[in-house]
């Protein structure tokens, strides 16, 4: 019963906020066309989701543990409501900015919130599993922002699409409120200058910086490509229709939610058969790596297949959370999370918006857009390899 009353509204919760996340790659284009926007609009207007999450990172891990997880997630999503409204009433770039950074705000707690509330009300042995199974209920939003998404903007438009997902959205911040236990007392929350303390000792730690450039560049990047760009190469590189992008992102978002289940099942086994979760992490974004390498050089056709991989291998990166907040004594793990999910989003708006201005710069200087996208995808190729290689040889010196 507790289970039902406590996993399945923060699982609807997540669902939502990856929803959001991603539905821009298929509305994207339909909102270029409606609005004139250019891809460096496009791109501004897609990370303002970004944007407003990173934001809310530092702050987030101390109002958690003041408030509890309940009622911060709940108040923010009814903020998230809101900026879904906005949205769908949005007439230019400004009002939809605000909207899509009203939702980021609103959806920012979802993960952290759900950590929290499952380390209080369940025991250790099954946070792996919890963890599975609330990242895979993130794959779930992902499809459904995909193939689904598509056929449902063939009936409809796309401002009707964001007054439901406003109902939605308010319907699941009433859900986890009634639902959801209140957390029992764990003692007298800290000061603000303590809990501050706390977080400058997150950042001054060289285990922290080995894993924040993956956060950055692999985990934010593929964050920035799945839920904007890759839509964009499919049809301006591959020359896809949008129904056919859309396809391959359900494929791509289908695969990341199998990845998810083999991790909340089978990390905690392959770790006592000597198969850590650091080598899992740095073997699943090697390959994630070699993945985009291969769809940036177009050396292989097969587009379907090696998005696939893509999806599947980047999902290693959600083991990057445990693995920062790992080092660090129980007390910080909540602010090593958040830290490490503020390096997230500082690199998912950073790539999302700067792919953008990059790919309208180099077609400015007579590039194709073919082209343009290409060479702006080898930036971004360079940038994570250079942030893996950070990450192996930073692991070498602590050993």
């Amino acid at each position: 019963m507790l289970w039902l009353r406590l996993f399945l509204p923060f699982a609807g919760a997540y669902f939502l906020s990856y929803l959001y996340r991603t539905a821009n790659a298929v509305i994207g284009p339909v909102l270029s066309d409606e609005l004139k926007l250019g891809a460096g609009d496009l791109g501004l207007l897609t990370s303002a989701y970004f944007l407003a999450f990173a934001a809310a990172q530092l702050p987030l891990g101390m109002l958690l543990d003041r408030f509890g997880a309940r009622r911060v997630e709940s108040a923010l999503l009814l903020v998230a409501a809101a900026g879904a409204a906005t949205f769908a009433m949005g007439q230019g770039i400004v009002d939809l900015a605000v909207g899509r950074g009203l939702i980021g705000l609103g959806v920012s707690a979802c993960l952290m919130a759900a950590f929290k509330a499952f380390s209080l009300s369940f025991p250790a042995e099954r946070q792996a599993s919890l963890t599975g199974w609330i990242m895979t209920s993130g794959g779930l939003g992902a499809l459904a922002a995909t193939a689904p998404l598509e056929a449902a903007l063939q009936l409809t438009g796309w401002r009707e699409v964001f007054t439901v997902l406003a109902g939605l959205t308010f319907f699941v911040a009433g859900w986890l409120f009634v639902s959801v236990p209140e957390e029992q007392g764990t003692g007298r929350p800290e000061s603000v200058a303590t809990q501050w303390e706390g977080v400058k000792v997150v950042f001054g730690s060289a285990h922290f910086w080995r894993f924040a450039p993956l956060g950055l560049c692999l985990t934010g990047g593929f964050m920035a490509v799945q839920s904007l760009w890759s839509i964009s190469w499919l049809m301006q590189v591959n020359g896809y229709t949008r129904a056919v992008a859309a396809e391959h992102m359900a494929g791509m978002s289908g695969s990341m939610l199998l990845a998810y289940v083999f991790i909340g099942l089978l990390a905690t086994a392959l770790a006592r058969r000597g198969i850590k979760p650091v080598q899992l992490l740095g073997a699943g974004l090697s390959i994630s790596l070699v993945t985009l390498a291969l769809i940036v050089s177009g050396g292989l056709h097969q587009s379907y297949l090696l998005w696939l991989v893509y999806g599947t291998f980047s999902s290693f990166g959600t083991l990057a959370y445990s693995q920062a907040a790992g080092g660090f004594p129980l007390s910080l793990s909540g602010r090593a999370n958040t830290a490490f999910n503020l390096m997230v989003f500082i690199g998912a708006f950073g790539v999302q918006w700067g792919l953008g201005l990059l790919i309208d710069l180099l077609q400015g200087y007579g590039l194709s857009p073919a082209m343009a996208h290409r060479s702006t995808f080898l930036v971004l190729l360079v940038a994570q390899a250079a942030s893996l290689i950070w990450f192996w040889v930073a692991g070498r010196r602590r050993r």
